[in-house]
This record gives structure tokens, C-alpha cells and sequence, in this order.
């Protein structure tokens, strides 16, 4: 065997294992890849099963009834909230024109907030807040003697009334700061009825006197698709939720 032949042996066999190690990576990340697809697709779609969901509640606390439309029941559940933005009196027995419809609610005072936590993602935040420290000087029966006590500005009021208060010592300004709890409220629209993997809508089953309510995914056989040859995405049902209890939980 001369050298060029050696050379060309020694070639492929480099070609090869370049080829062996690229497949290796393939079969390691693209699956991995495809999972965490799946796994999206999955999270979206439970959390678009849990909105209709809510929104069928919602729509059956101010009108007494569910309602297969799942359209209808959610532009008048958020005509009802922005009814009670706009006017914080918008509450008990009310009507809602819509769509040239007139509805008869009756909305409840917590409305707006159940609506704000219930579609909202709770974030936090820091806030720097500027205030008034007082020093007040209150005799304690513990220890037989006048005793100093930091407080608040707003506080200041109560502890006066204490009969055990003698005077303020001293007020100075400070600022501090606080981690602030709130919800980023967002308002469903038309793709919570739909299927993020199929964009086929939920299965809504409303059994009326029994007051029971069940949403499901539509995906009733496993779904396939294609990718890159020898792989391919799968996705079963996402599950459902009735009367409150999910199927994943």
C-alpha cells in the first residue's frame, strides 16, 4: 500500500469519525430540544384550559349560568370588569349592553380583584419610600421608668392615645426600602379557546343542573410530527379540568 492510499484511509477514517461524533450530538440534543417543545406546548395549553375555565366561572358568579358560547361569556365578563373600572359603584344588580344584547349581572364588590388575581402573573418590585421616623418617649410598667420607642409618622396618632405616652423626643426623615407585592394583569382574548398545538377549540361540556362544568383539550389521539428525518414531536392530551379539579395536578 503506497502513501497516497494510506493517506486517503486515514481520510475517510477522520471523515468518519467527524460524522460519528455530528450524529452523536444530533441524537443527544435534538431530542432534548423536541422535549422541551413538547413541554412548552403543554404549559400554554393548560394555562389557556385554566383561563376559559375561569371565565366560565366568572360568567356564572354575575349571571347565574354557564354559557357554551365561550365568546360571548368572555367579552361580557371583561365588559364587566372595565364597567367597574370605570365606575367603582358598578356593583349588586346591574345591566351590560353588548353587541346590541342587554345582560342582566349582578357583580359582586370583590369582582375587580378576584379578575386582577385571577388573570394576573404575581411579580414583585422595590420601591423606595420616604417617611418620617419619631422617637416617642413612653413609660413602661416593666421597668419602672420612661422608655424610648422608634416608630412611624402614621403611627404616631395611636401611640399618643396610649396612656402610658409622655412626649415626642424627635422626628427625622428617612427613606426606606420596601419589596412591593402586585399582579400584572393581563385580559383574555379569542386564543385562550384554542389549542396552542392543534389551534382546534377546547371541548366545553356544561351539564347545567348539576352546575357542572368540564374543559378539555381537543387532542383525543397522540399527535406526530416530522422533524429532521428520524425524529418527531408527539404530544397526547393536555389534559382537562372538571369542576375545578385538572386532570395534571
Amino acid at each position: 500500500m503506497n502513501l497516497k492510499q494510506r493517506q486517503q484511509k486515514s481520510d475517510l477514517l477522520e471523515l468518519g469519525i467527524v460524522l460519528a461524533l455530528i450524529f452523536l450530538i444530533i441524537t443527544i440534543y435534538v431530542p432534548i430540544a423536541i422535549w422541551e417543545e413538547e413541554r412548552k406546548f403543554e404549559i400554554e395549553s393548560r394555562f389557556r384550559m385554566q383561563n376559559l375555565y375561569d371565565i366560565e366561572e366568572f360568567h356564572n358568579q354575575i349571571t347565574g349560568s354557564y354559557n357554551p358560547q365561550f365568546f360571548e361569556a368572555m367579552n361580557l365578563v371583561n365588559a364587566a370588569r372595565d364597567s367597574l373600572i370605570a365606575d367603582s359603584n358598578f356593583i349588586g344588580e346591574q345591566l351590560i349592553h353588548l353587541n346590541d344584547k342587554q345582560y342582566a349581572v349582578d357583580i359582586p364588590e370583590s369582582f375587580s380583584v378576584e379578575y386582577d388575581t385571577t388573570f394576573g402573573f404575581l411579580k414583585f418590585r422595590r420601591d423606595t419610600i420616604s417617611d418620617t421616623s419619631v422617637t416617642v418617649i413612653i413609660y413602661s410598667d416593666e421597668l419602672s421608668r420612661n422608655d424610648t420607642s422608634f416608630i412611624q409618622l402614621k403611627k404616631l396618632r395611636y401611640v399618643m392615645e396610649d396612656p402610658n405616652f409622655q412626649k415626642v423626643h424627635a422626628k427625622k426623615p428617612v427613606e426606606r426600602v420596601e419589596l412591593i407585592q402586585y399582579y400584572d394583569t393581563f385580559v383574555p382574548d379569542s386564543s385562550t379557546s384554542f389549542c396552542p398545538l392543534t389551534q382546534k377549540e377546547y371541548d366545553i361540556k356544561i351539564v347545567e343542573e348539576m352546575k357542572s362544568l368540564r374543559v378539555a383539550s381537543p387532542i383525543t389521539e397522540t399527535y406526530k410530527d416530522p422533524r429532521y428525518l428520524i425524529f418527531s414531536f408527539k404530544s397526547n392530551s393536555h389534559g382537562m379540568i372538571s369542576d375545578g379539579s385538572r386532570s395534571w395536578d
